[in-house]
């Protein structure tokens, strides 16, 4: 082959280079701003302030799953109901993109919407359900949706296919609720939620979770509830303030050992707030 030739031959391998170099940047950064755009859906979704009264008192953690290409769809919400009781959601939708984003900001404002019509746990769940249902698409959730009276600490439960709460007593007893859930959210038309009523005692907390905090390849989701059930005997024993009792919490599920999202709720009570 002539030096003419292999110069050519280099040439049009140096510029095939340059086009397929070029090709993987557009492609990296439209991957890039699609996990930019997906975790500004996410916090975008998260409510801004926590609801408070009667000594109730809330405290919340999240950690986005934004590493590399993973994203997730995992929410916590908490606001006051027209009855002035407050409901707690704490949620996980199935996936890691920015589809799984934009369905837990429909699971969560359904939730909020019909929380006007119906307060029931049980019945919301299944509204919500029936919801989704309507709207197509093949993904769903898991939820555990809360409601509670400042004035009676009474807890009412329904789960979707998600974990158990933990719960701790200020005498230091603790442990894994034992309600009976249903289906996950949008899986299966007619699902029936049960509920579960609790009383949150003073000095008490109740801790709602996302799988990310408690179960991974290098922890098993028993392993991880009885952590998280011995770190809320200890804080309700000591009144630790509920959220440091977050904090604790979500600084646990960095033992799980993937890149999951991790959401935390605690809710407790302290009769002395508002106090002089």
């Amino acid at each position: 082959m002539s030096r003419t030739g292999s110069k050519d031959h280099g040439d049009e391998l140096l510029t095939r280079l340059g086009t397929l170099t070029a090709q993987a940047r557009a492609a990296a950064e439209v991957q890039r701003s699609r996990v930019e755009l997906a975790v500004a859906l996410q916090r975008g979704m998260l409510p801004r302030g926590l609801p408070t009264g009667d000594g109730v008192r809330l405290a919340v953690r999240y950690v986005p799953a934004n590493q590399g290409l993973n994203v997730g769809g995992d929410w916590y919400d908490a606001f006051t109901m027209p009855d002035g009781r407050i409901g707690l959601s704490i949620g996980d939708v199935q996936g890691h993109n920015i589809e799984a984003a934009a369905f837990m900001g429909q699971v969560r404002v359904g939730l909020r919407a019909l929380a006007s019509v119906d307060s029931d746990p049980g019945e919301l769940l299944a509204r919500t359900n029936e919801l989704l249902l309507t709207l197509g698409g093949d993904l769903f959730a898991t939820c555990t949706f809360m409601r509670l009276d400042p004035e009676t600490r009474l807890l009412e439960s329904a789960r979707a296919g998600h974990l158990p709460c933990v719960w701790a007593t200020a005498d230091g007893r603790s442990g894994v609720t034992q309600d009976e859930g249903g289906p996950p959210l949008g899986v299966q038309s007619g699902a029936v939620y049960p509920v579960t009523r609790y009383r949150l005692d003073s000095g008490g907390v109740f801790v709602m979770v996302t799988d990310g905090v408690v179960e991974g390849p290098s922890m098993r989701l028993d392993e991880g509830l009885d952590q998280v059930s011995r770190l809320a005997g200890i804080a309700a024993v000591a009144r630790m303030d509920v959220d440091a009792l977050a904090a604790a919490v979500i600084k646990g599920a960095a033992e799980v050992g993937h890149d999951d999202d991790a959401a935390v709720l605690v809710i407790g009570h302290d009769e002395r707030a508002g106090q002089p």
